[in-house]
């Protein structure tokens, strides 16, 4: 018998015999009779920093108990995706190797559909070559990069599992990564994470089980077509990037999990008139801080126990745009992110240890439709590349990142003095009045920038929409009120940050299918996801719907 308890509080520095006399005192029981101690839930309660305390929720595994309390029974499953294997004999193919198309192409393998996976990356190993190379080398290759490749952009990520999304699967999707090698704590972590360091692991032996279940995956395979007949899709053309020749695969169950970067595979759907529609997205920066500084606001007297501090901040302005950071790497870096030539795209990340001397997020303003439709529902697309093309005019052409402290950024005029303190010379406006204060600002802990190759100090404002510029301006602000330290005016802004969701959604219906039948639109890239959770979950459902179709076509 498996009993849950809940709320249960316990100090920062707990251990096991803390807990299983807060379990044994609970049920009224022996310790004796408590089998096993199944952590659920454990999260900090840090709302009074005076007394910032563990919550956890447990199930605890008893024998020999009357349950006179009447605790909840439950049953805890550690197994990932079972199902029951079917017989078809057209192959789904699956494009894209990121969360929702490795989780789509994992759930189909257990189904016994043996899948093929299209990806135009390489595999992790050699995808990580690349990386470094542009990182160190600035030599991009646009197959394979951050966007492209084993694991999509989440595997150079933090590899954060957050959902909002109350899922029975949610459970299942942490028990697949722990079974590829994640952390196993992920499992009860209120803001679980794998980390960079340990993600290439995972996503290598997520897809040695697909080929062992008897799927296929095809690397540096190009998805450049398809064919369809009574708007039923039939076939689809890959182009081999190695030997530059094309494939022609059939099948009638193709999903399409191309992630947020496939711009050429938006424009090659749109000219076979699938229905896509423009949708809001968002465009800033990174914000880079001083981490331990960050640990201090968070958690105070105990900051250097509870390791490195995350957070979650936003803001709604008066001009109608909201302020907000996204993707936070406590004890991370800034990436460079570019999948084409001649752009600058930012992304955060951090190892599983989170342990690096900076904090970043990106700050992001949430941009409209109507700010960037003009003739085709592709237009967000075109206004990211726009941007990003400006930060690499502005950052001097050769995939330096646009930097910026933040006093810079919002107009603040500063210089040094004898003492190493920063002396500002600030203006503002109140009632219509000018007001202009002097103050000191330490300059202890210099932040460095993360961003490789390089950067390059200048005025960001110049890559950015107006709108942002100003939002962010007004945010910064309020937002360093919020967590203290948020935005010292040491503290850096790297641009551009555009890639944070896509700004187009390719319509689907309650089968999943886009205007095409058999044509299965999924994920980050489609319009349906924020992150690898929601990724995951997206692929799983798809794969779910396929299977469901097959098996009442064959009864």
């Amino acid at each position: 018998m498996i009993l849950e308890i809940d709320n249960i509080n316990l100090p920062i520095n707990y251990t096991q015999n803390d807990l299983l006399i807060k379990c044994k005192n609970k049920l009224k029981i022996d310790s004796k009779n408590i089998v096993k101690i199944h952590k659920l839930k454990e999260s900090i309660d840090a709302r009074k920093k005076d007394n910032i305390h563990y919550v956890l929720n447990v199930g605890v595994e008893v024998i020999n108990y009357k349950n006179k309390f009447n605790y909840k029974e439950i049953n805890i499953d550690y197994s990932g995706l079972k199902y029951k294997k079917i017989k078809y004999d057209s192959q789904p193919i699956v494009v894209g190797f990121g969360p929702s198309g490795m989780f789509a192409g994992l759930a189909l393998s257990e189904m016994g559909l043996n899948p093929i996976i299209i990806e135009q990356g390489k595999d992790i190993d050699s995808r990580k070559i690349d990386v470094e190379n542009f990182w160190t080398n600035r030599q991009l290759n646009t197959n394979s990069n951050v966007q492209f490749g084993e694991g999509g952009a989440g595997t150079f990520s933090d590899g954060k599992l957050n959902t909002n999304i109350n899922s029975e699967y949610n459970k299942k999707v942490l028990n697949e990564f722990i079974l590829a090698g994640a952390p196993k704590e992920i499992f009860y972590k209120s803001k679980p994470h794998i980390g960079s360091d340990n993600l290439p692991t995972v996503v290598k032996n997520i897809r040695q089980k697909i080929i062992k279940n008897g799927g296929k995956v095809l690397f540096c395979h190009k998805f450049i077509n398809f064919n369809a007949k009574n708007g039923k899709i039939y076939e689809i053309i890959v182009k081999n990037l190695i030997t530059n020749k094309n494939i022609t695969l059939k099948t009638n169950h193709l999903i399409l999990a191309v992630g947020h970067s496939a711009l050429d595979t938006f424009e090659m759907l749109n000219s076979h008139k699938i229905h896509i529609e423009p949708k809001p997205f968002a465009i800033g920066v990174r914000i880079e801080q001083n981490q331990k500084k960050i640990n201090c606001a968070q958690h105070g007297q105990y900051a250097n126990m509870l390791g490195s501090a995350d957070y979650k901040l936003v803001t709604h302005l008066d001009n109608g745009r909201s302020v907000f950071t996204f993707c936070m790497c406590p004890g991370g870096q800034v990436v460079a992110s570019s999948s084409e030539e001649g752009t600058i795209v930012t992304n955060g990340m951090s190892n599983f240890a989170r342990n690096l001397d900076n904090a970043n997020s990106a700050l992001l303003v949430n941009v409209k439709p109507e700010d960037f439709v003009k003739d085709s529902a592709l237009d967000g697309l075109y206004y990211q590349r726009k941007y990003e093309k400006l930060a690499f005019e502005l950052g001097g052409n050769n995939y330096n990142a646009p930097c910026q402290k933040v006093m810079d950024f919002v107009g603040v005029k500063a210089k040094i003095n004898k003492n190493n303190n920063i002396i500002i010379r600030k203006c503002k406006i109140v009632n219509d009045k000018i007001i202009v204060k002097n103050f000191k600002v330490n300059n202890d802990n210099k932040i460095k920038p993360t961003y490789k190759p390089d950067v390059t100090y200048c005025d960001i404002s110049k890559c950015l929409p107006s709108f942002v510029t100003e939002s962010l301006r007004q945010a910064l602000p309020i937002l360093n009120k919020k967590i203290h330290h948020f935005a010292d005016y040491n503290c850096l802004l790297t641009a551009i940050e555009t890639r944070t969701s896509c700004p187009i959604q390719i319509v689907r219906d309650d089968n999943w299918e886009s205007s095409i039948q058999g044509l299965y639109p999924i994920g980050e890239g489609a319009g349906y996801a924020g992150g690898i959770m929601t990724s995951a979950l997206d692929g799983i459902y798809c794969a779910e719907k396929i299977y469901d179709n097959i098996k009442s076509n064959n009864e």
